[in-house]
């Protein structure tokens, strides 16, 4: 019985160490669609899209993927944004939207539009307290039509929120479309800089151009004392994560009220207090991005 155990064994690692059984190319990549992976294309309308990302939950990436918009807006530039989070949209809350998108005459999705900036979510398509519990297929679909079935009727730039993490979603629109430049949301804390890292890497193994990291939540200056405190730990990770990675530190984002008390009433920061210094902070990020990825309005 070992004997006949021991020549099964030889057989199938003969039939695992064949040269090439799939014939697959002996040097080069394997093309694209003989991998099954779509053909990247641009978005119709559309002359650049930026991808706003983090691979940590909770470190602010919506709201900072907002107030870049709506700087791009304020710049002057006909800027809109896409929630391509489908389990937890957060553009409806953020821009103050609701109510089911009506469709162009060839049947493609009008986006909502507030302060400038136009939107789309799949939080417009269902109920507001409605889960989306759907298995991976659906998702794909439903993420399909966002990228490839909304009129945006020209636009500069359109900025994609992204949904946390490093998985399908992530994967799925860095195959299907043509990206300009990746940033990446980050805190000071340890764990949020972990998964930073995570996320650079992800944008450099499916070589999407990286433009840089936004350090959100990063001092907290006491209204009372005027004391800067670093409640998350110092930024000194975040810095080291740049240079480690030869990629910019686009701007530091103080840890504020007002920041998140603005996006939870519909108004973000570059709408509420245009004058702050925490508005010009995401108007001095939008105009690097501008810059590095050639935006002509």
């Amino acid at each position: 019985m070992a004997t006949i155990q021991r020549r099964l064994l030889h057989q199938s690692f003969r039939a695992l160490s064949h040269e090439n059984p799939l014939g697959l190319p002996r040097t080069g990549s394997i093309p694209r669609m003989q991998r099954g992976l779509p053909e990247r294309r641009k978005i119709k309308d559309v002359a650049k899209v930026v991808a706003v990302s983090s691979a940590k939950g909770g470190v602010g990436k919506s709201t900072v993927a907002a107030n870049l918009s709506l700087a791009f807006a304020r710049m002057g530039y006909r800027s809109g944004i896409l929630d391509t989070d489908i389990f937890g949209p957060s553009i409806p809350t953020l821009f103050d939207l609701s109510g089911e998108p009506r469709l162009s005459s060839n049947n493609q999705l009008l986006p909502l539009s507030n302060y400038g900036v136009k939107t789309m979510s799949m939080g417009y398509l269902v109920g507001e307290d409605a889960p989306v519990v759907w298995r991976g297929l659906m998702v794909m679909k439903a993420l399909q039509q966002l990228l490839h079935e909304v009129d945006w009727g020209g636009l500069d730039i359109l900025v994609l929120d992204l949904p946390p993490g490093t998985g399908d979603t992530q994967l799925s629109i860095t195959q299907q479309i043509v990206l300009d430049g990746s940033l990446i949301v980050t805190t000071p804390h340890t764990l949020a800089v972990k998964d930073a890292v995570k996320g650079i890497n992800m944008f450099k193994k499916v070589n999407v151009p990286l433009l840089g990291l936004v350090q959100n939540m990063s001092l907290f200056n006491c209204p009372h004392c005027h004391h800067d405190t670093a409640v998350f730990g110092s930024n000194e990770q975040v810095k080291q994560v740049c240079r480690d990675h030869s990629i910019d530190l686009l701007g530091d984002i103080p840890l504020h009220q007002n920041v998140g008390d603005d996006g939870q009433r519909g108004k973000p920061t570059v709408v509420s207090e245009p004058d702050s210094e925490r508005a010009q902070v995401f108007l001095d990020i939008a105009q690097l991005v501008a810059s590095k990825i050639e935006l002509r309005g």
